[in-house]
């Protein structure tokens, strides 16, 4: 594996790339789908459990992976700035889909939280979007502004027949960002006629990630975690058939 870390346009902004080696007895994968993962933390941090270990995850899967640290705090992450950040990480991903081994139109991103709102915003909002769009707890209502850094837009507003198929994980426990957002967001997608798939799970603190002992804060949940973990599974096998990926 190759890593490169990237310095973006916006000051403090960053792109991490995590590209697989490759090898002539990996003849499957002579080019490779990607991922650009969007870390969460109320546009105030990009949390570190969101961001390596699920790019890790994905180059586990056999896709390259790219982390982006986008612009965050008060009046730096007033939107559309971190918007900005999304689209120009998105832009290089595909200028440099030659030098990095990738399918051009096979590359998704991944958002949690906050960083699901950027996701979204980049899906629903942006001119570049993703091939397909996967949203982990997502923020997407403009009341949820009171908790983040600086005010969002209401992204299910602007949902339409170019939104990228999508897939949604959330848990009714979740205490910090109610799953509301994410069936708001679903109607919109349904109303416009986008695929999409959502798995809403009974529990789950927010921020549970990959909800495996390495990313996990609430490790008195483990038990459970067994079986929240397993979206990741179902996400994967969601994303393979969106992408003709046998």
């Amino acid at each position: 594996m190759k890593t490169q870390f990237i310095e973006l346009a916006n000051e403090g902004v960053s792109l991490t790339a995590y590209i697989l080696d490759s090898s002539p007895e990996l003849s499957n994968w002579e080019k490779r789908p990607a991922v650009l993962v969007i870390p969460g933390g109320a546009y105030k941090f990009c949390s570190d459990r969101e961001a390596e270990p699920v790019a890790m995850a994905f180059c586990a899967r056999g896709y390259n992976a790219f982390v982006l640290r986008y612009s965050i705090g008060e009046g730096k992450a007033a939107f559309p700035r971190p918007l900005d950040d999304a689209k120009q990480a998105l832009s290089m991903i595909r200028e440099k889909a030659d030098e990095w081994n990738i399918e051009v139109d096979k590359i998704a991103a991944i958002g949690f939280s906050a960083g699901g709102h950027l996701c979204a915003s980049l899906s629903a909002m942006s001119d570049i979007k993703p091939n397909a769009s996967i949203l982990c707890y997502p923020c997407i209502l403009e009341s949820m502004s009171s908790i983040l850094a600086e005010p969002i837009p209401s992204v299910d507003a602007y949902v339409d027949a170019n939104t990228p198929p999508t897939f949604i994980v959330s848990s009714r426990e979740d205490g910090a960002v109610p799953i509301e957002n994410s069936l708001r967001y679903a109607d919109a997608l349904e109303k416009a006629g986008v695929d999409f798939e959502m798995h809403i799970y009974a529990k789950g603190h927010h921020g549970f990630s990959l909800a495996n002992s390495v990313v996990y804060s609430h490790m008195d949940a483990l038990e459970y975690n067994k079986h929240l973990s397993g979206w990741f599974d179902i996400c994967m096998t969601w994303l393979n058939k969106t992408f003709g990926i046998k």
